[in-house]
């Protein structure tokens, strides 16, 4: 069994969703990020490394930020690589990298290389939220070489054809997007979540994690009673952002993934 595998399989085990948060690579500094990073993955089930990018139009105002802040520093794409290694000696849980196509475009060595490099690095997985699946084959095909998971977004207007599309092109869980839109915290997720949580699970055996707009225990509640994995991002990064107690924030939403 892969990492991801067997961290959503102990979840199952324990009647609970897999808590997946998110960070942004290199925020609010390299240290900083190592430190919380490391903090966080005693609480999660496996921790999702957001790549900085320039232009990332998925995301909401916290996430964009984090990420200006990041790219301000001078953080590239070897250094989020070098901070990862870092993370791999210090947990076996799964990591997952976020990016945009672009960064992935740029790499001096390509595709393949990239794939590659983020493998050798001890990265489980790539969320590919501006790829479609089916204009991504060269980069899929180097991911199944190197056994590096692909991860690509469903969300609640996706049809069955959509749905059975890029759910093939899935290896670790699928991603569904709890709301149409950027991410960002929500006071209550709306009502399609199980439906779309269903309907994916219709045309695919993987496990199914729900992100965008979980801030609390009390929004991650429900979504854990559904869905295989909560991934929460902007709420952690809102309470890194403004001195919060972040690691109070993911235990508690941690709680809130134990289902009923």
């Amino acid at each position: 069994m892969t990492r991801l595998e067997q961290a959503f399989a102990r979840a199952k085990a324990d009647n609970r969703a897999a808590f997946i948060p998110y960070l942004t690579a290199g925020f609010p500094d390299r240290q900083r990020f190592v430190e919380i990073a490391s903090t966080l993955l005693d609480v999660a089930d496996a921790l999702e490394l957001g790549l900085p990018f320039s232009d990332p139009l998925g995301d909401g105002p916290a996430i964009q930020r984090a990420s200006e802040a990041a790219l301000g520093q001078g953080i590239t794409t070897p250094e989020v690589l070098a901070l990862i290694r870092t993370l791999r000696e210090q947990s076996d849980k799964p990591l997952v990298i976020m990016t945009y196509y672009n960064p992935i475009l740029c790499y001096p060595a390509g595709e393949a290389g990239f794939v590659a490099d983020v493998k050798a690095a001890g990265v489980d997985g790539l969320i590919l939220p501006d790829l479609p699946p089916d204009e991504g084959e060269s980069l899929l095909a180097a991911a199944r070489q190197h056994q590096l998971d692909t991860i690509f977004l469903v969300a609640p207007t996706s049809t069955e054809a959509r749905l059975r599309l890029v759910t093939a092109a899935c290896r670790g869980f699928v991603y569904a997007v709890s709301v149409t839109g950027v991410t960002g915290v929500r006071q209550r997720l709306p009502s399609e979540v199980s439906e779309l949580v269903r309907r994916t699970k219709a045309v695919t055996e993987l496990p199914v994690a729900v992100g965008f707009g979980i801030a609390d225990a009390a929004t991650a509640r429900p979504v854990a009673e559904v869905a295989d994995g909560v991934v929460v991002g902007s709420a952690l990064i809102d309470a890194l952002a403004t001195g919060g107690d972040v690691l109070a924030l993911a235990r508690a939403i941690a709680e809130g993934c134990r289902r009923s």
